[in-house]
C-alpha cells in the first residue's frame, strides 16, 4: 500500500466497468476520476494533476491511442496502462509505440490490474529518486536523465522517459552484454513479446539519437541482448 493517495485518470465507456474499478481502486486507497469518452478525459487531464492514466483503447469522440498522443504532448512522463478488448499484435505494439507502461486485456481479474498499477508507479519513483540530478557523459554527448535530454554541440534534443531509462540502463551497463529479458523484467517488469518488439522500437531510435558520435554503438548480439559499446576514457 501507499503511504500517498494517488490520483489516477480512468477514460472508459463502459459505464459498468467503470464504476466497478472506481470502487475497487477506491478501496485501495487511490482516488479515481472517470471519463466516459477520450474529449472529456483529455480535457480533465489538462487541469488535473495525474500520477497515472488507465485508458480504454475503443471509446467515443476520441480512442485510447489518440488520447494517448495528446496526453504526451502534455506530460511525457506520466505513466499510461492500456486497458482493451483489443488483443491483436498490432495493436499491443501501437500501443507500447505510444510510450505505454503496461497492456491489460478484458476481460482480467482486478487485482492482476491493481498489481500492474502499483509496479508502474513504484518503478517510475524509484527511477527518479535514483538518478534525480544525475548528468552523464556519454561519448561526445551530454545525457540529463532528470531533464531527459541529450545534448551535443549546445544542441539538446528532449526524449521521452522511457527511452531516457533504457539509455540510462545501457549506459550503466555498458561494454558488456546485456539480455533482453533482463532489460525487459528491469524496465516494464515482465519478459513478454509485445515488450520485446517495443524495446527494438526504442533501442532504433536511440541508435539514431547517438549517430553522430561514431564511436558509439549498441551492437545486437544474436539471440541474446545487446551491447553498448562506449570507449574507455
Amino acid at each position: 500500500m501507499f503511504k500517498e493517495k494517488h490520483r489516477i485518470l480512468l477514460a472508459e465507456d463502459d459505464l459498468n466497468l467503470g464504476i466497478l474499478l472506481v470502487d475497487y481502486l477506491e478501496t485501495a486507497s487511490f482516488e479515481i476520476i472517470l471519463c466516459r469518452d477520450g474529449e472529456l478525459a483529455l480535457k480533465t487531464f489538462q487541469v488535473n494533476r495525474f500520477d497515472l492514466c488507465l485508458l480504454d483503447v475503443m471509446m467515443p469522440k476520441m480512442d485510447g491511442f489518440t488520447l494517448a498522443n495528446e496526453i504526451r504532448r502534455i506530460n511525457k512522463n506520466i505513466p499510461i496502462i492500456f486497458i482493451t478488448a483489443k488483443s491483436l499484435k498490432q495493436d499491443k505494439l501501437k500501443g507500447y509505440n505510444l510510450g505505454a507502461d503496461d497492456y491489460i486485456t478484458k476481460p482480467f481479474d482486478e487485482e492482476e490490474l491493481l498489481w500492474k498499477i502499483k509496479a508502474v508507479i513504484r518503478r517510475v519513483k524509484e527511477n527518479k529518486e535514483e538518478n534525480q540530478s544525475e548528468i552523464i557523459s556519454i561519448g561526445q554527448y551530454i545525457f540529463d536523465f532528470n531533464n531527459q535530454s541529450l545534448s551535443l554541440n549546445g544542441l539538446t534534443k528532449r526524449i521521452t522517459e522511457k527511452e531516457s531509462d533504457i539509455l540510462n540502463y545501457l549506459y550503466k551497463n555498458r561494454n558488456k552484454v546485456l539480455k533482453r529479458e533482463d532489460i525487459l523484467k528491469e524496465l516494464w517488469g515482465e519478459n513478454d513479446y509485445f515488450l520485446g518488439r517495443s524495446l527494438d522500437v526504442f533501442i532504433t531510435k536511440i541508435r539514431k539519437y547517438i549517430k553522430d558520435d561514431s564511436n558509439l554503438s549498441i551492437e545486437n548480439v544474436f539471440g541474446v541482448g545487446f551491447i553498448f559499446n562506449i570507449p574507455n576514457k
